[in-house]
């Protein structure tokens, strides 16, 4: 009811105001109107005022008509004057030459007069009509400026009268609403008061029960409850918290995402490790041609031994996701996984350490050669450079790591409230590594670049340096996958977890750690469901007591023979041994033997083939006694494999001249090594066309983005331009609406010149034939 009432009076008030301002509003427009009549009063005086001035204008432009036709004829009758007395004989007196100069003097003042009378004229029209002029545009502007007021008084007017009828017709229907409102909220209230006492009942019988129901619990408490576990925080911490299976199905797949992360980094670094030992292998010196230095030496055994490192932490990674279960919850400090995972990690970091100075010494070695230039030096300085940073940045985030893997253990608690920075500094150092994996990319495709200009690369180093590249490009987008992935789930990993303990209705958090789980909460809860599932099997079936000594008798007497068991497991082992080795040797035998039958094979295809195509009836014996001989030859040099004679057998792969088992060896580590280089072509070939693939879908990546940008432009340049275009359009026709009605404007004027140029000819015209007649009678006189 206050609600309403106060509702109610504020629209009221608010009514009033909206009234005395339409008071305000049609004081004003009133005024506004007599202000508009006044001026258009004035108005009309000053255009009475321009007509009269225009009147007068047009009278003394007339006369000044009239004034110039009779200087134009004085003029004329002047020289025609003049001509005569020039003219004229000698026997003329003095006084008719006395009467023209006095003439002139008098036609000259009153010209004289005349003239400066219509300049006088001409000034004060020309001054006259730019006043007018003046004086119409400020009054036409000024309508102009009064006529726009008046139409936005109006509409005020008109807005503010109905937005007040709006309003009183709202507030009506408010008042009619806000009365059925009181009337039902008067029958709610009653009902309530109803309620309430009815409630009221039930509660003192509710207390009633609950009071004997909280008795005979605290009986049973202090009588048969020795030890309550949830009073303290550190005991309650060891209790298995309840915990919600969709979040910790979340936590697993993060965690999945996240090994799958750490799997393609960990194989881009082994890349980058092994190709980076490979070149040192073939660059500054080839280790097949020449011996490598010292320093390269051990830099190439260093590099060897990255896989262990990096298994090791993808190892330990994997366990730390298949410890993760839905039925346990999973926190950072039940995550006892991670102390192993940091463990393998700051070993890397270490390892690192240990491959940078060798890494700086491999590049002063290369600078130190005769073909480097100062800008390849400078490239390697900038690597080097980069690399350190590089390592720095593992350390970095390996000291985070470290952190986090503290919170399992007891000694390093970090409290709930710092998670959320902690983890935002865990991702600004993430970014800030894949930024300087980026710098070292960049700073190792420059020296690629570079020394690939030189004319003593091979296209084995040129390959190998392809590789590198590949790897590194993997490395930055590892890299990159990782921080976005931290970026984009931050919330979900700084968030705290929702579980609740056993406790947690009698003992409150604490607001800066949170809610506290012991470490050994997963072990305690595996121990407490394999008690569980063993208390649920069903007892074994108990054996005899005869039974049971018979076997105790079996077992004295088994572990007497236990000895010569052991002894006989030994003998059969090695005899296993030597089979196994004889079998692989004749294994080998029977390979051989089949090279050699298929080449005997061979021989005889070709000699039965010489047969058929040389048989004749005279050289048949002869040829029979050489096939003869030739078998008996090869015969002769199967057994000794001696006689010169037989050349092609050397030229074949296997040296018979030998032993059995070094030309065995030969073989297969022909065969094999063959193998290795195919397969090393193979996979070099493949890196590198997918560095080429890579490469091309950057760049059109690119140019996609910059024809987009374009595209944008052009859109932006193309609005503009329709929007100068309508500008120019609309100007356009103002323009030419102008020029319309000033042309009209013009051709009106120009027909009023003509007909006063008409009137004024026949003046002059007049005034001529007047004075032509004056002249005569004074000629006659």
């Amino acid at each position: 009811m206050s609600d309403i009432q106060t509702k109610y009076q504020k629209l009221a008030q608010e009514f009033a105001k909206l009234r005395a301002q339409n008071q305000v509003l049609k004081k004003a427009v009133i005024e506004e109107q007599g202000k508009q009549t006044q001026f258009k009063d004035a108005i009309k005086e000053r255009d009475q005022k321009v007509r009269k001035f225009e009147q007068e204008i047009d009278s003394l432009t007339f006369r000044n008509q009239q004034l110039t036709k009779r200087v134009n004829i004085l003029q004329d009758d002047l020289e025609v004057a003049e001509s005569r007395a020039k003219k004229g004989k000698n026997k003329v007196t003095t006084e008719p030459v006395a009467r023209p100069k006095l003439e002139q003097n008098v036609i000259g003042e009153e010209l004289r007069n005349k003239i400066q009378e219509n300049e006088r004229l001409h000034i004060q029209f020309n001054q006259s009509s730019a006043e007018h002029q003046q004086t119409m545009l400020s009054l036409q502007d000024r309508l102009y400026a009064l006529e726009n007021e008046n139409s936005q008084h109006q509409r005020i007017l008109e807005t503010t009268q109905k937005q007040n009828k709006d309003m009183i017709e709202r507030l009506q229907q408010d008042k009619a609403r806000l009365e059925v409102k009181i009337r039902n909220m008067e029958k709610e209230s009653g009902d309530a008061v109803m309620k309430a006492e009815k409630s009221e009942q039930e509660l003192k019988i509710l207390e009633e029960d609950l009071g004997s129901k909280l008795e005979v619990a605290r009986k049973l408490i202090t009588d048969k409850l020795p030890f309550n576990d949830t009073e303290l925080r550190k005991f309650n911490a060891l209790n298995v918290p309840t915990h919600d299976r969709k979040q910790q199905q979340r936590t697993k797949e993060l965690v999945g995402k996240a090994k799958v992360l750490m799997s393609e980094m960990c194989s881009a670094l082994s890349n980058f490790h092994t190709y980076t030992e490979q070149r040192t292998k073939i660059f500054p010196v080839d280790a097949s041609a020449g011996s490598l230095s010292v320093v390269n030496a051990k830099f190439c055994t260093y590099l060897h031994e990255n896989a262990a490192y990096l298994r090791s932490i993808e190892k330990s990674f994997n366990n730390f996701y298949d410890d993760i279960t839905e039925d346990a919850l999973t926190t950072l400090e039940t995550a006892t996984g991670l102390q192993d995972f940091s463990s393998k990690f700051s070993k890397y970091v270490s390892y690192l350490n240990k491959l940078l100075p060798y890494q700086l010494l491999s590049l002063e070695e290369e600078c130190a050669l005769s073909s480097c230039s100062q800008t390849l030096e400078s490239r390697n300085m900038e690597l080097h450079s980069a690399l350190k940073k590089l390592t720095s940045a593992f350390t970095k985030l390996d000291s985070y790591v470290q952190l986090l893997a503290m919170t399992s253990k007891k000694s390093g608690d970090l409290p709930q409230a710092n998670h959320r920075e902690f983890f935002n500094k865990m991702i600004s150092s993430v970014t800030y590594l894949s930024s300087i994996v980026k710098d070292v990319s960049k700073s190792y495709n420059f020296k690629v670049s570079l020394e690939h200009q030189l004319p003593t690369v091979t296209q084995k180093l040129k390959t190998t340096d392809e590789c590198v590249v590949s790897s590194l490009i993997s490395l930055v987008t590892c890299t990159g996958k990782l921080s976005n992935f931290m970026k984009s789930n931050v919330d979900m990993f700084s968030a705290p977890t929702s579980y609740r303990t056993r406790g947690h209705s009698f003992i409150q958090d604490d607001d800066q750690q949170g809610r506290m789980t012991s470490p050994t909460v997963s072990t305690l809860r595996e121990k407490s469901v394999n008690y569980m599932a063993m208390l649920n099997k069903p007892s074994p079936d108990s054996v005899p007591y005869t039974q049971a000594l018979n076997n105790r008798r079996v077992l004295v007497s088994s572990t007497e023979s236990k000895e010569g068991l052991a002894q006989q497991l030994a003998s059969n082992s090695d005899k296993i041994s030597r089979l196994e080795q004889d079998r692989e040797h004749w294994l080998l035998e029977a390979q051989l033997l089949q090279i050699k039958y298929d080449k005997e094979a061979m021989k005889v295809n070709q000699l039965q083939s010489q047969l058929q195509s040389h048989i004749s009836g005279v050289h048949g014996p002869d040829l029979m006694r050489q096939v003869s001989n030739d078998s008996q030859e090869g015969s002769k040099a199967d057994h000794k494999q001696t006689d010169p004679s037989l050349g092609s057998l050397s030229k074949q792969p296997m040296d018979f001249g030998e032993s059995e088992e070094t030309s065995r060896e030969n073989l297969i580590k022909k065969h094999y090594t063959s193998k290795v280089s195919i397969m090393t072509n193979h996979r070099q070939m493949v890196d590198s066309k997918s560095v080429s693939f890579h490469s091309e879908c950057r760049a059109l990546h690119q140019r996609l983005s910059l024809a987009e940008k374009s595209k944008q432009k052009t859109q932006a340049e193309l609005q503009k331009a329709n929007q100068m275009i309508l500008q120019l359009q609309g100007e356009l026709s103002t323009t030419s609406r102008s020029y319309d009605d000033q042309l009209k404007m013009m051709s009106d004027h120009l027909c009023s010149l003509n007909e006063k140029l008409t009137s004024q000819k026949d003046e002059i015209d007049s005034l001529k034939l007047s004075m032509k007649q004056t002249a005569k009678k004074g000629k006659g006189k």
